[in-house]
Order: structure tokens, then C-alpha cells, then sequence
């Protein structure tokens, strides 16, 4: 059963959203992925998020462009976490997106992350999640000192190579 339903509004959204779900598979974590419109196909919509829960979903991240829509009507019928991503929009660069999921209303929260931000809302998924699985808690402490390792590797090769044939490298 997937713990984490992950919602596009369009497949133009799909390369970013493919984040989030790499992301999920490299902690091992189960999902569902689908493109859906609030705006399109209401009746379908409402029944994804009204019976998200049933299918085992404890977190929705719901990607969105331009007026985004649709992390905001997620939280108005699923009662656990919605994690709203901001797509970046060519008119506005997804500054319109970030404003509209940010400004909830009062009781009906979106946790939300940076424009085109889907590896760290899989991550807060996760977070979440992590609440009461000790073995997703220590795959998170993993990750975070594979990031680690990551830097210092990096930090370690600049001082070798110095500037120049470090760039050269890349």
C-alpha cells in the first residue's frame, strides 16, 4: 500500500515531480503517482483525496503552477499532511504558485517547499513518516550523512586540485 500519493496537475510537471519520487525509492518508501486536475475533472479529484487514506496514503505532495490549486483543495478534503510544491511558472517564475499555497486559509494548512523544491518535499514526507518508524528514521540519519560525506569528498578534492582543475573536472 503506498504511504505517499504524489499529484501533478499536468505531465509537463512530471520532470520535477520525478524528484519526489527517486527520492522516496532510495528510502524505500511506497508510493502512488498520478496527474490530476482540481480544475478539469472535479469529480475525480474529489474522490482521489476524499479516499486517499482508505488506499493506506498518510502524506499527499501535490505539485502546482500558476494559481496551484491543487495542494490547497488536497488539504480541504484529506485530513493527514499535504505537502504543496510550487512549480515554476514561465510568466511569473512560480512566485505566483509559492503565493497561492502559502496563503491558506486558517485551519486548513499546506506544508510548503521552495519552487521546483520536490526532493525536500519527499524528504519532509518522509520526516513525517519517520514519526513512528525507527527503521525510516535511521535510513533519514543515513541519507543526510551520505550528504555529508558528499561535501567533505568534495571539500577534500577542491584543496587537492585547487580551483581551476577542480572546474576543469566538472
Amino acid at each position: 500500500m503506498p504511504k505517499v500519493g504524489i499529484l501533478m496537475g499536468s505531465d509537463s510537471d512530471l520532470p520535477i515531480m520525478k524528484k519526489a519520487s527517486d527520492t522516496l525509492e532510495e528510502l524505500g518508501i511506497d508510493y502512488e503517482m498520478t496527474i490530476i486536475s482540481a480544475h478539469r475533472m472535479p469529480d475525480i479529484f474529489v474522490d482521489y483525496a476524499s479516499h486517499a487514506q482508505d488506499r493506506g496514503v498518510k502524506v499527499i505532495i501535490a505539485g502546482a503552477g500558476g494559481a496551484a490549486h491543487l495542494p490547497g483543495m488536497c488539504a480541504a478534503l484529506f485530513d493527514l499532511p499535504v505537502i504543496g510544491i510550487p512549480i515554476h511558472t514561465k510568466s511569473v517564475g512560480g512566485v505566483d504558485s509559492l503565493y497561492s499555497i502559502v496563503q491558506m486559509p486558517s485551519g486548513i494548512p499546506v506544508a510548503t517547499v521552495a519552487i521546483d523544491g520536490s526532493t525536500n518535499a519527499a524528504l519532509l514526507a518522509a520526516e513525517m513518516l519517520a514519526i513512528s518508524d525507527d527503521e525510516l528514521h535511521q535510513k533519514l540519519k543515513d541519507y543526510r550523512q551520505k550528504m555529508k560525506d558528499g561535501v567533505i569528498k568534495k571539500g577534500e578534492k577542491l584543496n587537492k586540485l585547487g580551483a581551476k582543475a577542480y572546474i576543469e573536472e566538472m
